[in-house]
C-alpha cells in the first residue's frame, strides 16, 4: 500500500510507468486518450508502447501547430470530395476532365491514403507508377498532378496537413532521365504536303481532307473545328468567328455515369472569342466538305445544347470528335507510308507518328518560318498569356536555326570539295 501522500503510478505489465492518458487493454496493447481543441474526446491504439507514444509525439506537434484531430482519419478521397464540392471558377469541361482524371488514375489506390500518414515520397512513388506501370505520358501525368495539387492545398488551407507534399515533385521527376519533358512538334513542310496531297488523291480517305486541311490552316484546337457552325464562317469576306468549343465527355469508365455525350462550352478565356482569317487552302476546303455533303445527301441532325448545322459531320450527321479523328490520322499514317515505300525511293518522306493537336502546332511553325509578328500568332492561336506563345515559339525557332545550320554546313562541304 503507497504511504500517505504519495500518488500511485500506473504501471504496464512490464513495470514501466505510464503517463497521463496512456493505458494497457487487456489483450497486451496500448491505447491513449486525449481531448482535441475541439473538446472532442480521441483515441489512438499501439502494439507497443514505444510506438504509442511515437504516435502521442505527433499528436502533441499536431495541437501545437494547429492540425486538426480529424486529420489522422481523413483520406485523399475525403478531401478530392470536399475540393469537388466547393471548388468554383472552372469551365465545365475543364472540371469534368479533373474529375475524369481523379477518378481513373487516383481514387482506386492511391486516394485512400489517410493524410496523416502521406509523405513526399509517397507521391514521388505514386507518379513513378503512372509512368512506368500504367504506361501513361509525361503530359497526362501532369493534367494528374494539376488536380491532385489543388486538393492537398486544400488540405493545408483547412489544416489537415502543414504543407503540401506534391510541391515540385513533378518539376523533380521531369528532372530525371525517365521524365524527360516532351517537345511539341508540328509537320515539317515536307510532310504537311505529302499529308494533304495523299488525302486530295485516296479516294478512301479524301473525305478527311476538308477538316485536317482547316486545322493546318488555322490552328484552331479540335474542339474549336468540330463545334463550327455554317453560320460561323463567312467565305465571302473569308472569316471564321470562334465563339465556343464543342467538348466530348465519355463517361464508360467511370463510376456512377453510363454513355457518352456532347457540350458546347464558351473558350476558357476572353482571348479564346476571336475571328481567324481564311487562307485560299482554307477557304476552298470548306467549299469542298459543302459540296461532298450535297453530293452525298449529309446533313446534321443532332442539336447540342441549343445549337445545330455543325460543319464536319460524319455520315449519320452526328459531330465529329478527338478520339474518331486521331484513329483516321492513325490509318491515313499507315496508309500513306506503305504507299511512299512502295516506290523504293532512297530517303524518303515519311509521316511521324501525330495527332489532331500536332496539326495546330504545325500551323504554329508554318507562322513562325514566315516570321509572323508574335502578337499575331498569339491572337490567331487564341492564348490568353503570350508566354505560352513564346514558349512554342522558341522552340521552333530554335529548330528553325539548326535545320539552317546544318543547311550551311552541307552548302561548305561541298564548297570545299
Amino acid at each position: 500500500m503507497a504511504g500517505k501522500g504519495q500518488s500511485t503510478k500506473r504501471k504496464d505489465k512490464d513495470r514501466i510507468v505510464l503517463r497521463t492518458g496512456e493505458g494497457q487493454r487487456p489483450n497486451g496493447t496500448y491505447e491513449y486518450r486525449w481531448t482535441d481543441n475541439k473538446g472532442v474526446r480521441r483515441r489512438v491504439y499501439a502494439k507497443s508502447l514505444e510506438s504509442l507514444r511515437a504516435k502521442e509525439d505527433e499528436i502533441q506537434k499536431d495541437q501545437c501547430d494547429g492540425i486538426k484531430a480529424e486529420a489522422r482519419y481523413v483520406t485523399i478521397n475525403d478531401v478530392f470530395d470536399m475540393w469537388r464540392q466547393l471548388k468554383r471558377g472552372l469551365k465545365d469541361n475543364t472540371f469534368q476532365n479533373y474529375q475524369y482524371l481523379y477518378d481513373m488514375f487516383v481514387r482506386p489506390n492511391f486516394g485512400k491514403m489517410r493524410l496523416s500518414s502521406l509523405r513526399k515520397s509517397d507521391v514521388k512513388r505514386f507518379y513513378n507508377t503512372l509512368f512506368d506501370e500504367r504506361g501513361l505520358r509525361v503530359s497526362t501525368i501532369d493534367s494528374v498532378h494539376t488536380v491532385l495539387h489543388q486538393v492537398l492545398n486544400m488540405a493545408v488551407d483547412d489544416a489537415y496537413l502543414r504543407n503540401n507534399p506534391s510541391d515540385n515533385v513533378l518539376k523533380e521527376l521531369k528532372q530525371s532521365h525517365t521524365f524527360k519533358t516532351e517537345k511539341r512538334r508540328g509537320l515539317t513542310r515536307p510532310e504537311q504536303e505529302l499529308f494533304l496531297d495523299f488525302l486530295q488523291r485516296n479516294h478512301t480517305y479524301n473525305h478527311w481532307y476538308p477538316i485536317f486541311a482547316v486545322m493546318i490552316g488555322t490552328g484552331l484546337r479540335v474542339g474549336e473545328v468540330t463545334g463550327l457552325r455554317w453560320c460561323d464562317i463567312d467565305l465571302d469576306e473569308g472569316v471564321i468567328d470562334v465563339n465556343h468549343t464543342l467538348v466530348y465527355y465519355d463517361h464508360r469508365q467511370t463510376e456512377g455515369k453510363t454513355g457518352c455525350y456532347f457540350n458546347v462550352n464558351t473558350p476558357k478565356t476572353a482571348a479564346g472569342i476571336r475571328q481567324v482569317q481564311m487562307l485560299g487552302f482554307v477557304k476552298d476546303a470548306f467549299i469542298k466538305e459543302k459540296e461532298y455533303q450535297e453530293a452525298n445527301d449529309i446533313h446534321c441532325n443532332v442539336m447540342i445544347d441549343g445549337y445545330t448545322d455543325f460543319i464536319f459531320v460524319n455520315q449519320s450527321g452526328a459531330t465529329q470528335y478527338q478520339g474518331t479523328l486521331n484513329k483516321a490520322i492513325r490509318r491515313i499514317t499507315r496508309d500513306c507510308n506503305d504507299e511512299v515505300l512502295l516506290r523504293g525511293e532512297a530517303d524518303p518522306v515519311l509521316l511521324p507518328h501525330f495527332s489532331c493537336h500536332s496539326l495546330r502546332h504545325t500551323f504554329t511553325t508554318r507562322m513562325c518560318e514566315a516570321g509572323v509578328n508574335i502578337k499575331v500568332i498569339q491572337d490567331a492561336l487564341g492564348h490568353a498569356d503570350i508566354s505560352t506563345t513564346l514558349n512554342i515559339y522558341a522552340d521552333v525557332t530554335k529548330e528553325l536555326k539548326k535545320d539552317e545550320f546544318t543547311r550551311l554546313d552541307s552548302y561548305f562541304e561541298k564548297s570545299t570539295q
